[in-house]
């Protein structure tokens, strides 16, 4: 089954269903998974992603595999 089968499927059936309470169940279990939320940020997260934005732009930053292998030098110094 493909997920848009499986989508039809579930809106076949909770079109038929008419107890309040279990579509409200419902709504709830689906606002959990909805990738549509919003993300409000604080001013300071706000001027934080905008510095580490420059940073990038200048270049100062590392790239994850050179990290990892930072990190496991460290770790194999021990």
């Amino acid at each position: 089954m493909t997920t848009v089968e499986l989508k039809n499927i579930l809106v076949r059936r909770i079109t038929e269903i008419n107890d309040i309470s279990y579509l409200k169940a419902i709504k709830t279990l689906l606002d959990t998974k909805t990738d549509k939320e919003i993300l409000t940020l604080t001013p300071k997260q706000k001027v934080e992603i905008i510095a580490s934005q420059k940073e990038i732009e200048k270049g100062l930053f590392i790239e994850h595999e050179e990290l990892d292998k930072e990190v496991k030098g460290w770790l194999n110094a021990r």
